[in-house]
């Protein structure tokens, strides 16, 4: 039986347009879900003018995030991290908020793109400040999660007092699988530089690296993102001369 070659174009011309189509409908990689989150109407306009500051993008590629992960976001604050994770996260992936974290998860769990999205509750009661510092004193404490991929905390070590910092590693360390990657951006201290209110809530970065080997952790890679060289390393994070301009080291561990 003859076929007609009209018939048999067309055939061929469909089969083509079904594969083009096919082809073009490839799936988003997590940068792309990451751009698309950084241009959520939903982010408000103080968020976005922080974005050239923090480069969120290229952090979080540094940081090795894919979108099917389990990621661990620790004293996410107001949620300014918070609302570009959850969205990359929703629908492969999830994201656990703790410490700190209740009135963010409130605000975003439940929300579209905050599907995956999950608050870890933490007692803040043992929670207290030291007499001779700003910082918190915490308790060793568990978080009751294991195998988490990534676990990641912004601008917040600083907060902690030595101590607490050994005691938030730790957890950290615990919760994570073998390989599992810790992310840490903070405000940068000179080395060995003695305490005291203008340098508070800033950090050195070779103590912050040997505070996290003793938990356990290998140091994998760090960046200078967010190195810059006109701050001083002198004064407060919050004067006007200095906020949204400090030095802020950024580092990557792994789980052994």
């Amino acid at each position: 039986m003859m076929t007609n070659p009209l018939i048999r174009l067309l055939s061929l011309l469909t089969l083509g347009l079904f594969t083009n189509l096919a082809l073009s409908a490839e799936p988003l990689t997590t940068g792309d879900k990451i751009a698309a989150a950084l241009k959520d109407e939903r982010r408000a306009t103080a968020e976005v003018d922080r974005d050239r500051n923090r480069k969120p993008l290229e952090t979080l590629k540094f940081f090795r995030l894919k979108d099917d992960m389990t990621v661990l976001e620790i004293m996410p604050g107001g949620g300014w991290y918070t609302n570009i994770l959850g969205p990359v996260l929703a629908e492969r992936g999830r994201l656990l908020l703790t410490i700190g974290a209740e009135r963010t998860a409130e605000r975003l769990i439940g929300q579209p793109g905050f599907e995956s999205t999950e608050l870890i509750p933490f007692d803040r009661s043992n929670i207290s400040r030291s007499t001779t510092s700003r910082a918190m004193i915490m308790p060793a404490f568990s978080l009751g999660v294991k195998k988490v991929d990534l676990a990641l905390t912004f601008r917040n070590l600083h907060n902690l007092t030595p101590e607490s910092r050994q005691h938030m590693n730790k957890a950290v360390f615990d919760t994570l699988k073998k390989g599992g990657l810790y992310g840490v951006v903070d405000h940068t201290r000179r080395h060995m530089q003695a305490d005291s209110t203008e340098v508070w809530r800033r950090l050195d970065p070779v103590l912050a690296i040997q505070e996290i080997q003793a938990a356990g952790f290998q140091l994998l890679d760090h960046s200078n993102l967010h190195y810059r060289p006109d701050d001083e390393l002198r004064y407060e994070v919050g004067r006007k001369s200095v906020t949204g301009n400090t030095d802020r080291f950024t580092l990557l561990f792994v789980k052994p």
